[in-house]
């Protein structure tokens, strides 16, 4: 047996509101029946009053209770007062209650029904009583003549003619609230056809669980979930966008352009167009940004979708670094076939000092570079990293050189200065030094105006001291535009085209999230100079 659906949030307002408004419509209309009734009984009293007082007070009638047979001067007089004054019936009679006038001529002569006690002492009285006619609102009104009450007048009207009254404005008052409650159903209904339209005609159970679930996912999902609204506000933000983004918890209504993010993101937020797994840096963290625009008729807000990039752009750039130190082996591998060849071929043609010394001197070269950079970086990541970027800039035709000054001692650096920054830093510093070295080597004559090509080179200094994490990078590139001093760490800026220009933004990130700087300045052979300072017992590793 299929268990019937609950009805819709829209319907049971839709029912609960028609039910409402019968009610009050019903009420209004028992409450002014009722009222009107009230009144119409008043209306009949003071009209029958009025009547048995001009009765009472007319001259005719004071003269005709003197005579013996009053009734055939009086009947005349009273049906005309009766049909003049619009009331049922006037009764005049004698002190006793004996009729002298009646509506209905058999009547005459009879004794009146009612009381007339408090006539006869001297008072207006009025009563609701049932008589010849039936039960009507009737007032007894002495007639004094010479201080002396001669005669009594009795006015009346029917409650059959008050309630025919009634009737009528109450049919005028069934039609005024039908067309009220249609009004108010029309208008509940398209009221609630426009809920049901937003409520996709759910009922409160479903809205309920919904909103559950809703509340349940956004705040299990890892990734960041923002939602804009038409006015560029924050209508939606869960835990994930609250950290990606350092989002306070007043941030829910504050426009996305307040927000002190970094530019390229708030145009990315801001933009009308979606955007497709863009990549933006904050202050510490790499986020890959979806956009999405909310419409539905008019545009509503969009939606957006934040994923947390750190960890695998650092890994991307060390997988990087393993594949350039892998093609850097293969190389070395296959230059060191030639020259153990070499060195066979001497020894074949008996030329065996010649073959040791080729050999002794290739030796010497490799070592002494080891050497070096084991004796100055004491630091055992920083000492790999150069000692690898050191034979791929030799591939590439390029010679990297550490400075004299170099000393970097071992345990040196805090843990707060975690080496994975230290590689992104110092790893696409140098990167970049080889591009811009090797581009320009070609090109670039020395000084001294000779005619030999100037060596390209990239001198690296890496020294600890003063509690100061000291990083330099020089290159004989072709140096930066000082207009361009700033733009470089601009996510996406590149010399060599789209999908590049990653690199010194992430730099600017590290150093930042080490609580240190980055300059950009020309260096001694003309090329870019990049210094990196980083506090070695203050820094603080950001969140």
């Amino acid at each position: 047996m299929r268990i019937p659906r609950p009805r819709s949030l829209a319907g049971q307002l839709f029912a609960m509101q028609v039910v409402l408004v019968a009610a009050i419509v019903a009420g209004c209309a028992l409450f002014a029946y009722f009222t009107d009734r009230s009144q119409a009984e008043e209306a009949a009293r003071l009209q029958s009053k009025a009547a048995a007082a001009g009765a009472a007070h007319s001259p005719s009638v004071v003269a005709a209770a003197r005579s013996a047979d009053p009734s055939p001067r009086l009947q005349p007089y009273a049906e005309a007062l009766r049909k003049d004054a619009g009331v049922d019936f006037v009764v005049i009679m004698a002190p006793d209650g004996t009729r002298w006038t009646h509506p209905e001529p058999g009547q005459i002569g009879k004794t009146y029904l009612g009381h007339i006690g408090p006539a006869l002492t001297g008072k207006i009285y009025s009563e609701t009583y049932e008589g010849v006619l039936g039960v009507s609102v009737r007032t007894v009104v002495p007639v004094y003549d010479r201080g002396r009450i001669t005669a009594l007048v009795s006015a009346g009207i029917t409650i059959q003619e008050i309630s025919q009254q009634a009737r009528k404005q109450v049919t005028a008052l069934v039609w005024v609230a039908g067309a009220a409650l249609a009004l108010g159903g029309i208008g509940t209904y398209v009221i609630n056809a426009r809920l049901r339209r937003h409520t996709h005609g759910m009922n409160a159970a479903e809205l309920s669980h919904l909103h559950d679930y809703h509340e349940a996912a956004l705040h299990a999902v890892r990734e960041g979930l923002l939602m804009l609204d038409g006015r560029r506000r924050i209508a939606l933000v869960n835990d994930g966008a609250r950290e990606l983004l350092g989002l306070g918890d007043d941030s829910v209504g504050r426009p996305a352009a307040e927000l002190g993010l970094p530019a390229p993101l708030t145009g990315a937020l801001l933009a009308a167009e979606p955007r497709v797994d863009e990549v933006h840096l904050t202050a510490d963290r790499v986020i890959v940004v979806n956009t999405s625009p909310v419409v539905g008729g008019e545009q509503r807000g969009t939606m957006v979708t934040l994923r947390d990039h750190t960890e695998l752009q650092a890994l991307s750039g060390e997988l990087d670094s393993e594949r350039g130190f892998t093609q850097a082996l293969r190389s070395q591998a296959h230059e060191a076939a030639n020259r153990l060849h070499t060195v066979v071929s001497l020894i074949e043609l008996g030329r065996a000092d010649d073959a040791v010394d080729f050999a002794t001197a290739e030796l010497e070269l490799a070592q002494a570079l080891t050497d070096r950079v084991v004796g100055a970086v004491g630091e055992p990541v920083l000492a790999a990293l150069l000692l690898g970027k050191a034979a791929q800039a030799n591939e590439r035709g390029v010679e990297l050189v550490l400075a004299e000054d170099s000393r970097i001692d071992d345990r040196v650096l805090p843990p707060s200065l975690p080496a994975r920054d230290l590689v992104t830093i110092l790893g696409n510093l140098i990167d970049n030094a080889v591009d811009a070295a090797s581009e320009s080597a070609a090109g670039r004559q020395p000084v001294d105006g000779s005619v030999r090509p100037l060596r390209a080179r990239v001198t690296v200094t890496a020294r600890a001291d003063d509690d100061e994490l000291l990083l330099k990078v020089a290159d004989t590139g072709r140096g930066i535009a000082p207009a361009d001093a700033d733009e470089v760490f601009r996510r996406g800026w590149s010399t060599h085209g789209a999908g590049r220009g990653l690199g010194l933004a992430l730099v600017r990130q590290a150093a930042n999230r080490g609580g240190g700087t980055v300059v950009l300045a020309e260096g001694p052979d003309g090329g870019a100079e990049f210094t990196v300072r980083l506090p070695l017992h203050t820094a603080k590793v950001r969140p």
